[in-house]
C-alpha cells in the first residue's frame, strides 16, 4: 500500500518511514510531492494533525498518515505544546526554541530537575481521500535540560532527557529513540487497530 506523509519535516518523515517499513508501506512525503503545507489552525495536537492528513490525502488521492507533536513543558504550563515549531520562529530554528525554553523557564525560576519536568505528545492522523480517519496519541515523559546534548534527532530532541534513561534524544541512536518516543507509542497504537 503506497501512503503520503504528509510533512515537509525530513526528521519527522525520516522517523516515520522507518516505523512503517516493516510493515510493507510504500511512503512518500508530501514535500517531494510539492503538496502545500496547511495553515494549522487546530487548537489540539490531534485536530492538526487531522488538518494535516485530510489536505495530502485530498490533493494526492493516496491515504495519508500526519503526526502533530510537540513538547510540552509543566513549569510554562504546558507550552510550548502545539506552538512548538514556531518557537523557532518563521525559520524554525530549534536551537532558538530550546534557548527560549530555557530563558521561560529561568524566569519562572524553574532551575532543578525537578521543576522541568515535560512530556512530548504525537498525534499521528491516518486519513483516506473518502474523508474519513482516525487518531492514535502517545507521550514520553521526561525532563528538559540544558544545554541541550546531542547531535541525533531534531526539533527538541537535544534537550529532552526521558525517564529513566541517562542520555537526551539528541544523543540517543535513532534506533534507540524509536523504541520509547512518543511517536513510536503513537504508531504502537496505529499498528494493533489497523495491521
Amino acid at each position: 500500500m503506497k501512503l503520503v506523509v504528509a510533512s515537509h519535516n525530513t526528521g519527522k518523515v525520516r522517523e516515520i518511514n522507518d516505523l512503517i517499513a516493516p510493515f510493507g508501506l510504500n511512503a512518500v512525503s508530501a514535500g517531494v510531492l510539492g503538496l502545500p503545507e496547511p495553515d494549522e489552525t487546530g487548537t489540539m495536537f490531534a485536530s492538526n494533525a487531522r488538518i494535516k492528513a485530510r489536505a495530502a490525502a485530498q490533493a494526492s488521492g493516496l491515504p495519508a498518515l500526519a503526526d502533530d507533536s510537540g513538547l510540552c513543558v509543566a513549569a510554562l504550563d504546558g507550552a510550548p505544546g502545539i506552538f512548538s515549531a514556531r518557537w523557532g520562529g518563521p525559520g524554525k530554528d530549534f536551537s532558538a526554541a530550546m534557548a527560549r525554553v530555557h530563558r521561560e523557564l529561568s524566569v519562572r525560576g524553574a532551575m532543578l530537575p525537578s521543576d522541568r519536568t515535560a512530556h512530548f505528545v504525537s498525534a499521528l492522523c491516518l486519513s483516506w481521500p473518502d474523508g474519513e480517519d482516525q487518531i492514535f496519541e502517545g507521550r514520553a515523559f521526561g525532563e528538559v535540560v540544558w544545554p541541550p546534548r546531542g547531535e541525533r534527532g531534531f526539533g527538541y530532541d537535544p534537550m529532552f532527557l526521558p525517564d529513566g534513561c541517562d542520555q537526551t534524544f539528541g544523543e540517543m541512536e535513532p534506533a534507540e529513540k524509536d523504541k520509547q518516543s512518543h511517536r513510536a507509542r503513537a504508531f504502537e497504537r496505529f499498528v494493533r487497530t489497523c495491521f
